[in-house]
């Protein structure tokens, strides 16, 4: 072999060299930080590159992908000395992969301790009762204090969740009875509430019973009155007719009105059916009387009325 060859060969493999030396490929969801003899100088974005070769040096690869952190469990005291478990996890992520990769040093460790901290913190200010019902708070709390800390880290937090608060067995025991009494209570409540609503309503549709009734005798009263008044109207007319009549005919129409009464009485108390046999002191000469009142007087209608028809009428004088 000769010289010439053994140079072009080399000259080939050092441009190979070279070439695999200069170019990167960064996949996506990725950041590499470039290093030129030891110094940050450029961060690369997901595609084809081209680096000095052997001058400049890929620093770190940062996943700029959401990430789950899982924050153990730690024991924690509340403000009213109630000690709980409570573990958590984070999501985050990194929007500046030069900070995330020369700010802080292990990335997860520094977002889990600082994770740990800031729980012990917020839930050591609240009570028992209230760190159980108040979940959102705490992870509003943690979310807005955890996010302001790694900012300068390139990192954004996005979610922070307490998965679970674990009081201890006793502690769990005294809240069941606790929330058994406190049912029970609400139940009696309850119950208390409808009988008295049921009472209230029972009554008001007895007093709206008591006034309907009481204005149906109202009216009923006012009506029966009304009735009263006109048949004692009526029967003073018919008084007054009568006392007419007896003033221009005498005695005998005052035999005549009482043998009509009297005969009317009579066949009522012969028409009813509960009693079919009766005995009254009938006296026959008062009957006769009134019969032969009634007779005079038909006798005396019969005669006026002939006189009458005997009468001459009015006649037209004859002209002349």
């Amino acid at each position: 072999m000769s010289g010439a060859l053994i140079f072009v060969l080399a000259v080939v493999l050092v441009a190979l060299v070279l070439i695999f030396a200069g170019v990167k490929t960064v996949s996506q969801g990725t950041n590499w930080t470039i290093e030129r003899f030891g110094r940050y100088t450029r961060t690369l974005a997901p595609g084809l590159h081209f680096i000095v070769p052997f001058v400049d040096t890929v620093g770190r690869k940062m996943n700029m992908q959401e990430n789950v952190l899982d924050i153990p469990g730690q024991k924690v005291i509340t403000k009213d000395n109630a000690t709980v478990q409570v573990d958590a996890v984070a999501f985050y992520q990194v929007v500046d992969a030069a900070r995330a990769a020369y700010e802080v040093q292990n990335l997860h460790l520094a977002i889990t301790n600082l994770a740990l901290t800031n729980i012990r913190s917020v839930m050591g200010n609240m009570a028992l009762d209230e760190a159980l019902s108040k979940r959102n708070d705490i992870n509003n709390t943690l979310l807005a204090v955890i996010d302001q800390a790694t900012g300068p880290w390139g990192v954004k937090v996005l979610r922070i969740e307490v998965k679970d608060i674990a009081p201890p067995e006793d502690i769990v025991v005294a809240m069941g009875r606790q929330m058994k009494a406190e049912r029970e209570k609400r139940a009696t409540i309850l119950e208390a509430e409808g009988v008295r609503e049921s009472s209230i309503q029972r009554a008001e549709g007895e007093k709206q019973s008591a006034i309907l009734t009481a204005e149906g005798r109202r009216e009923a009263a006012f009506r029966d009155a009304e009735a009263r008044e006109r048949m004692a109207q009526a029967e003073a007319k018919a008084t007054s007719v009568v006392a007419e009549a007896i003033a221009g005919n005498g005695v005998q129409a005052t035999n005549y009105f009482l043998g009509t009464k009297y005969v009317e009485a009579l066949s009522k108390m012969g028409s009813s059916p509960n009693a079919k046999v009766f005995f009254l002191p009938v006296e026959a000469a008062g009957v006769m009387a009134s019969i032969a009142g009634i007779g005079e007087l038909a006798k005396e209608a019969q005669a006026r009325g002939v006189e009458a028809s005997g009468r001459p009428r009015g006649s037209v004088p004859n002209a002349g």
